[in-house]
């Protein structure tokens, strides 16, 4: 049985094979990208059944997004749009420390989605739905699949995981804050870094507890993270790495800690591999090459990954 179901915009992704800005780019690499599709294939790889489901254009890239997550062992649900072309992302290096991702999504076959495009059962069936705060910002449409899908969720008692995720070409924050809110305010667990959840309330971890979330997890990159519960506050250490490519990080830490959690470890346990997973992310180009199997996670726990003491 699938246990996660998640659902949203997977786009094309080229990114330059150089450092340097597009303007003088003599390559690129063709691939695909997107938050819930990143998640998806992190969890898959550490033995987590998910699908995923989403639309694609009626063209090459539509195609190519639909055999990769095949291919990593998904469970695709595909909606073939024939009157619009599947989005683009264009991903360069203007230095050995910056990334810079530019989006061309407007109209695209990704934000097409609607409530009907959710299977009956579907959601009701799973272990947890896992949603995050892109799809909403899409349309108008995208916004009430993404509802729709978490009132469903809640009806039938199946968890929801939230990743705020907010992107400021798709809102401007006071127009995407009361949106997120909304979402935050019905999900089990939010994750967000520290501005994403400023974005939602100044007081945001102490505000959803109140609301009923179970956990609200700060994620603070290179220096780690920390789980807000009703029974107090534990976090953990990141991980000295030398950073390649940051994007992507956080769905990896997101697939680490879902993985875990679903499994049932204790928080400490679930913080130090999700950790791990988002380092591991870093180390390789692209949205989710690196998502560790279980086998790789192991070996950078092992003798790879060393935490950082601070």
């Amino acid at each position: 049985m699938t246990r996660v179901v998640t659902f949203g915009e997977t786009m094309a992704l080229a990114r330059t094979t150089e450092i340097g800005s597009l303007r003088h780019a003599s390559g690129l690499t063709l691939g695909i990208g997107g938050a819930e599709s990143n998640v998806a294939v992190g969890l898959q790889r550490l033995g987590v059944s998910t699908a995923w489901l989403g639309r694609v254009g009626d063209d090459p890239l539509g195609e190519r997004i639909t055999r990769e997550l095949r291919g990593e062992g998904l469970d695709v649900r595909a909606i073939v749009d024939a009157g619009a072309a599947t989005g683009l992302m264009l991903k360069e290096r203007p230095s050995a420390a910056s990334t810079a991702v530019h989006y061309y999504r407007r109209g695209s076959a990704g934000s097409q989605l609607e409530p009907a495009d959710l299977p009956a059962g579907w959601i009701e069936d799973a272990d947890l739905l896992h949603v995050t705060g892109i799809t909403p910002l899409l349309s108008d449409t995208a916004r009430a699949a993404v509802l729709d899908a978490v009132d469903r969720a809640r009806t039938a008692g199946v968890p929801v995981s939230f990743d705020v995720n907010y992107r400021s070409a798709l809102a401007a924050p006071e127009i995407a804050g009361p949106i997120l809110r909304e979402i935050a305010e019905r999900a089990t667990l939010v994750f967000g870094g520290v501005e994403e959840l400023d974005l939602l309330s100044p007081d945001a971890a102490e505000h959803l507890l109140a609301r009923g979330v179970g956990q609200v997890v700060v994620k603070r990159g290179p220096d780690g993270a920390a789980v807000f519960t009703a029974a107090g506050v534990i976090k953990a250490a990141g991980f000295v790495i030398d950073p390649l490519d940051t994007v992507g990080a956080g769905d990896a830490f997101v697939a680490g800690y879902l993985s875990a959690h679903l499994e049932g470890l204790d928080t400490a346990d679930t913080l130090v591999r999700a950790n791990a997973c988002g380092a591991m992310a870093c180390l390789v180009p692209g949205d989710w090459e690196a998502a560790p199997t279980r086998r790789d996670l192991e070996r950078f726990l092992a003798g790879g990954g060393d935490p950082v003491r601070r």
